[in-house]
């Protein structure tokens, strides 16, 4: 049965979808690899804590982080962070979540970050103090966040600082961490949709953030209900314990290290974040779609007479990654332009970027590039060249 079908028998209509990533039009679409790893993700059976284990391994290479892990969605993963940042190892605290009260619970947040997404903070019994003022936002003035607002709202029950990342609000980030971490106060940034570009990934670690939320279900293409929670090793472990099934023999249970047992003081129960469990499936998908690709797409190319590809960052465009394909007259026979021209009067016609052809390039940038095309441009590339 193909897609257009499943819907259809649903009584669901498929719909042309030029807005965007958009968690209501179902996020990304996925490619085919990343369906793959997740069909076969799905005929076996395999430890999730085990399994969330390997997926830290693979994020920490990728972002630079100490740890990760998978959640559902970029919201789940907030208030897992928040969970942890109240709880860290603290087996009573897990238990009593949501109710924290009895125990270090605020969490910071200045007003031009307030949005609705804070609701993910607050479910897990985090109360957000809000402090600043929104002079920048509204035009009547030019102060931004500062020092003594931060060190002024800090008390024995603040528990973490919420940080809204965008574009404008980054510059902050410094002045954030610096306050933070000289009180040991985590700093978690909701960088949900801060993908492109790229260097994303490791920018707000790299600034001395404690924990980063990135959604995993738009630009890096993978399942819609999927997230990622990257940054502190024992922040992440907290947070997992809280995820994962603990219905477990405490003498039998055996976590992956990522969980410190040495720090626990018993086995804890079910924790807040049992309802943002992320099945293998996910684990796997997300994971695929964060190695796929242009990386996907450079390698089919390698080889072609007379071209060669790299990637740009999104930190060099200023965009997102794109191809560059260089094109030596010489051996190819033809210049980028005159390629480029073959490719628009070729069986699919396949369009790339004319922009850079006076020095020989030319470019494919993924933006609008649907998963499923990207053998087919390759493969057109080649013919054009033989």
């Amino acid at each position: 049965m193909t897609t257009n079908d499943i819907y259809a028998s649903l009584g669901v209509k498929r719909r042309i979808n030029a807005a965007g990533t958009l968690t209501r039009l179902g996020g990304a679409l996925m490619a085919p690899e990343v369906i793959a790893a997740m069909a076969a993700a799905a005929r076996a059976s395999v430890d999730i804590a085990e399994l969330q284990a390997a997926a830290s391994r693979s994020i920490a290479r990728l972002t630079g982080a100490e740890a990760g892990m998978i959640t559902t969605g970029a919201a789940a993963a907030l208030t897992l962070g928040a969970a942890a940042a109240m709880t860290r190892w603290d087996v009573a605290k897990m238990a009593a979540l949501p109710h924290a009260e009895a125990f270090a619970h605020e969490i910071i947040i200045p007003r031009t970050h307030r949005t609705g997404y804070a609701h993910a903070f607050a479910a897990a019994g985090g109360r957000l103090i809000d402090i600043g003022h929104n002079d920048r936002g509204t035009g009547a003035g030019v102060r931004g966040l500062e020092a003594w607002e931060i060190e002024a709202a800090i008390t024995p029950n603040t528990a973490a600082f919420a940080f809204n990342a965008n574009g404008e609000s980054v510059k902050d980030l410094p002045t954030v961490v610096a306050v933070c971490r000289a009180r040991g106060i985590p700093v978690i940034v909701d960088a949900a949709a801060q993908l492109p570009p790229k260097s994303n990934l490791r920018r707000f670690l790299e600034l001395g953030a404690d924990l980063v939320a990135f959604s995993g279900g738009k630009a890096i293409g993978g399942p819609q209900a999927s997230g990622i929670l990257a940054g502190r090793r024992d922040l992440v472990g907290a947070a997992l314990v809280q995820q994962i099934d603990m219905d477990v023999a405490p003498e039998t249970w055996s976590p992956p290290d990522l969980i410190d047992r040495s720090k626990l003081t018993g086995v804890p129960h079910h924790g807040l974040g049992r309802g943002f469990k992320a099945g293998k499936e996910e684990i796997v998908g997300l994971l695929a779609a964060l190695e796929r690709r242009l990386q996907a797409i450079a390698r089919a190319l390698d080889g072609t007479r007379g071209a060669s590809t790299r990637i740009v960052p999104a930190s060099v465009t200023g965009r997102v990654p794109v191809i560059e394909l260089a094109i030596d007259p010489a051996v190819a026979g033809c210049t980028a332009i005159e390629l480029s021209g073959r490719l628009q009067k070729g069986d699919p016609p396949v369009h790339l970027s004319e922009r850079f052809t006076a020095r020989g390039v030319l470019t494919i940038d993924p933006q609008v590039l649907q998963p499923e095309d990207d053998a087919p441009l390759a493969a057109a590339v080649k013919r054009a060249l033989e």
